[in-house]
């Protein structure tokens, strides 16, 4: 019984053996035929560098007959002393070369000059190939690239009765002719070198079909010896192995199997369910014979990797070989490995995904979002309250209290239902805390166990004992720092996970790290986006100014990535005119800003000198042009490099509004009916290019028109054309003849605009009035000083319909002054306007462009009075001039509007 499984495995060595498609005798055989085929193949070479041999060698040795033949050919000296030797010798040498079996015989004089040639135009030039051994009278061979291809050829001297070289003979072939006769021959190498392999593999399979019949009957000692050695590699392997015998009886184990399960000596030929103290889930496997690949079984102490495979494939014995290999250091190595991967992938996404954007709030998201639940169920990020408005928070030496006002932006976790603080509440964290620990020296805070945290639970005794009662057991409160500067605490909790180790507060930091870079650059962007809105903000109207020509709504909305020089103007105008002014400076941030506070205000000083809209936008150009040339050597060369602009002025007298613009889009134009137009308003260059004039366009407006007035951000944008955004625009605009501009506003900026707009808009809406024909006079005056007094009597009439007598004794001595003037300094046509808006407006015209000016009168001077008379009666006054001269305007404050009678 004890021999059984001997007489076994020697059977089954025996089969394998005799089955291996690796035996000795397979082994024999294919090196034999290697052997073989190396020795055919050798022969086959041999033949063939053999007949290429021969066959250069004989292309060598007729170039070389041929050459020399004709070399010494009768006639031949005769001819090359004639004054045309090709005359004769080419004929000669083409009759003679195809029977010569040649490609070529080229006769040349001792300068390698051809006589012949088999292509005629290469005749009378020189000779490719070497001619210096011929010359010294020598036979000379060679191969070279020559006018027909690779040839081989001879040169041998042509010698008169003296042996004085006189001439030199070349024949030869091409070497593909050559290689055409080694060709030829090929195949019956070949052919032979193949039957000869044929013939010598039969011979050696017979051989070796023998051999495997006599390796089939080993003697009982070369089996011995066969054994002896198979067992000797098997136990000195480490790796156990069993062999399981189809009824689960142990038939083999190695010494290494042995030890890893601590079997007994006499294991062999029980079954495994008797072996004792084996794991029931690896007993299970080996009693169940099914495959196994590296199944990780606990054994005595050790995770096995285990390989369990049936032997019967091959047609062997019933039964299956076990494998046995320790594993356990390998699974802690792996783990650790495994660790240190999610690690770097966490870190790595933390870098992708966290700093999207220059938004504080956003960016702490990012953070609490990343590490949920890779690292932690619950993330909570606080921030110093100061941060969230673009400031650095107070240094922690400067408050008794390290972590006051901080407040909680981000929450994440595995659930919703957390009894953490939520986002948004201000939080002041006790000394004891360890957020107020961690934010004070700057460093990572473990708590490993929160129960046992007394100093934590005496932050809220009621939110903590609920926080604890989640299952929340474990917290890392890492300090949220950039440039020595602590932003804020990031909280990592966790409830369902095993608790934080100290190996896992440098994950912590370097997580927390990456996105302390990213929110304090959020925290600085917002801090400056804060300032130049403020700034922006201020050089902006605060309010429109008081005007009746116009119903104006405007908007203006500074961009989310930064602010640039968007701005508009509403600016009143003698004669109850208004101007309107868009514009956009190129750039952004803070000196765009504080460049268009420069613009804005010097069209607000242009603009009181009256000017038209061309001639405004030609200084504002110049004053460009100067700003830039200030700024050519200065660091902050080239961020201004233009701007553009829109300069309307609209008269509610005449309904008329005349405009120009500097690379500015033209305004569109809403007609009382509806309908939309954009007016076909000349382009002018941007502001501080120059070189180009701009030109006036006047349009006149119906009662109730809409002036709409932007700027490029409304209608530009990257995801469409211009195009596209001006007819959304005329969309937004059209048919609605009743909306009020404040309606138009709001429409246009829900129709056009993102919710984060990429760049600033400016818009302005205004709609037109018009002044009733009742409230102006108008009266044409002659060059007569007798004229100042009809004139009185005329403007006190017209004063007392309007209700307004109380101011005649002023406007008297105004418009005697004025029209004195415009008789005694100026020139025809003198005429006089009469306007009642919402102050009283008197205006005297001439034809010349003479400026009055005030002067102070000394007391024996007998004039010089007037204008300081005007200038004390009137609320304003001044000098405007027109194409046709220049119009003296003075304006009086009325009493009190509501008693003006309705027209």
């Amino acid at each position: 019984m004890s021999d059984a499984p001997a007489r076994f495995r020697r059977l089954a060595w025996r089969t394998v053996i005799g089955k291996s498609p690796r035996s000795v005798a397979g082994q024999v055989f294919l090196l034999q035929v290697a052997l073989v085929v190396l020795l055919v193949l050798c022969a086959v070479l041999a033949l063939v560098l053999q007949s290429r041999r021969d066959t250069t060698t004989e292309a060598r040795r007729r170039s070389v007959a041929v050459a020399e033949t004709f070399a010494h050919a009768p006639g031949l000296r005769q001819a090359l002393e004639r004054p045309d030797p090709s005359k004769v010798l080419q004929p000669l040498t083409e009759a003679a070369r195809k029977p010569a079996g040649v490609d070529f015989i080229v006769v040349m004089n001792t300068h390698g000059i051809r006589y012949t040639h088999p292509i005629p135009s290469r005749i009378g030039k020189r000779f490719v190939g070497t001619i210096a051994p011929s010359l010294a009278g020598k036979v000379y061979t060679e191969s070279v690239h020559g006018p027909l291809g690779h040839e081989v050829q001879a040169t041998v001297p042509v010698e008169n009765a003296r042996g004085k070289v006189i001439a030199l003979v070349s024949a030869g072939l091409k070497v593909r002719n050559v290689t055409s006769e080694l060709d030829r021959q090929l195949p019956i190498i070949l052919g032979a070198g193949a039957g000869a392999l044929v013939v010598s593999t039969g011979g050696t399979a017979l051989v070796g079909r023998r051999l495997r019949r006599q390796t089939h009957s080993l003697a009982p000692d070369e089996m011995t010896r066969m054994y002896e050695h198979h067992d000797t590699v098997l136990h000195s392997v480490r790796e156990g192995v069993l062999i399981v015998g189809p009824d689960g009886r142990l038939l083999l184990v190695n010494d290494e199997a042995r030890r890893l399960l601590e079997l007994p000596a006499d294991s062999e030929g029980r079954t495994v369910r008797n072996l004792p103290d084996l794991d029931p889930a690896t007993v299970e496997l080996l009693a169940s014979g099914r495959e196994a690949s590296d199944e990780v079984h606990f054994a005595k102490g050790r995770l096995l990797a285990v390989n369990q495979r049936p032997t019967d494939r091959a047609g062997g014995p019933g039964g299956t070989v076990v494998t046995l290999r320790d594993s356990t250091e390998l699974q802690a190595v792996s783990g650790r490995a495994e660790a240190a991967r999610e690690r770097l992938e966490l870190l790595y996404d933390a870098g992708l995904c966290i700093g999207s954007s220059l938004d504080v709030v956003r960016t702490a998201d990012e953070l609490a979002r990343v590490a949920v639940p890779r690292f932690a169920d619950f993330v909570t990020v606080d921030l110093a309250d100061a941060v969230l408005h673009g400031d650095e928070p107070a240094p922690a030496r400067d408050t008794m209290l390290a972590a006051t006002d901080m407040r909680r932006v981000a929450v994440s976790g595995i659930r919703d239902d957390h009894p953490l603080y939520e986002q948004g509440r201000l939080i002041d964290f006790l000394p004891s805390t360890p957020q107020a620990r961690g934010y004070g020296a700057g460093r990572s805070e473990l708590v490993t166990d929160l129960s046992s945290a007394d100093g934590w639970r005496a932050q809220d005794p009621e939110r903590t004992r609920q926080i604890l009662d989640y299952g929340i057991h474990s917290l890392i409160a890492a300090p949220i720092q950039a440039r020595g500067v602590v932003l804020g605490m990031a909280n990592f909790w966790r409830a369902k996970q095993e608790a934080f180790d100290v190996e896992e507060l440098s994950l912590a930091d370097e997580l927390v790290a990456r996105a302390a870079v990213s929110i304090d650059n959020a925290r600085r962007f917002t801090r400056e986006h804060a300032l130049a809105v403020t700034l922006q903000r201020s050089l902006l109207p605060r309010a429109l100014p008081e005007q009746g020509a116009l119903d104006v709504a405007y908007r203006y909305l500074p961009a989310q990535s930064g602010v640039s020089g968007d701005w508009f103007d509403v600016i009143p105008l003698p004669g109850g005119r208004v101007a309107l002014a868009v514009g956009d400076v190129v750039g952004h941030g803070l000196h765009a800003a504080a460049t268009m506070g420069r613009l804005r205000t010097a069209v607000h000083n242009f603009s009181t000198l009256d000017l038209p809209p061309d001639e405004l936008l030609h200084h504002v150009d110049d004053l460009v042009s100067r700003i830039d040339q200030d700024e050519a050597g200065a660091d902050r060369a080239g961020e201004i490099v233009g701007a553009t602009c829109l300069y309307a002025i609209y008269d509610p007298v005449t309904r008329h509004c005349a405009m120009a613009r500097a690379g500015h889009p033209a305004p569109a134009l809403v007609h009382p009916d509806g309908h939309v137009v954009f007016p076909d308003l000349p382009a002018g260059p941007p502001l501080g290019l120059g070189g180009m004039p701009f030109q006036t366009a006047e349009l006149e407006l119906a009662e109730g028109s809409q002036l709409v007035l932007y700027t490029d951000g409304l209608v530009e944008d990257r995801s469409r054309d211009l195009d596209v955004g001006l007819e959304m625009l005329r969309r937004a605009l059209a048919g609605h003849p009743d909306r009020s501009p404040e309606e138009s506003c709001r429409a246009v900026l829900e129709e056009l605009l993102p919710e984060r707009p990429k760049d600033d808009v400016a818009l302005l809406v205004a709609r037109t009035r018009a002044l009733p024909p009742g409230q102006v006079a108008d009266w044409d005056v002659p060059r007569d000083p007798a004229a100042v007094s009809r004139m009185r009597g005329a403007v006190s009439g017209r004063l007392e319909e309007w209700g307004l007598s109380e101011l005649g004794f002023g406007m008297e001595l105004v418009l005697s002054e004025l029209i004195t003037n415009a008789i005694r300094y100026g020139s025809d046509p003198v005429h006089v306007r009469l306007i009642r808006d919402r102050t009283l407006i008197c205006e005297v015209a001439d034809g010349s462009s003479t400026s009055p000016h005030l002067r102070y009168a000394a007391t024996t001077d007998e004039g010089g009075r007037g204008l300081f008379l005007v200038s004390q009666l009137a609320e304003r006054w001044g000098t405007r001039y027109t194409p046709h001269g220049k119009v003296i305007w003075a304006e009086l404050t009325l009493p009190d509007l509501s008693a003006f009678p309705a027209d």
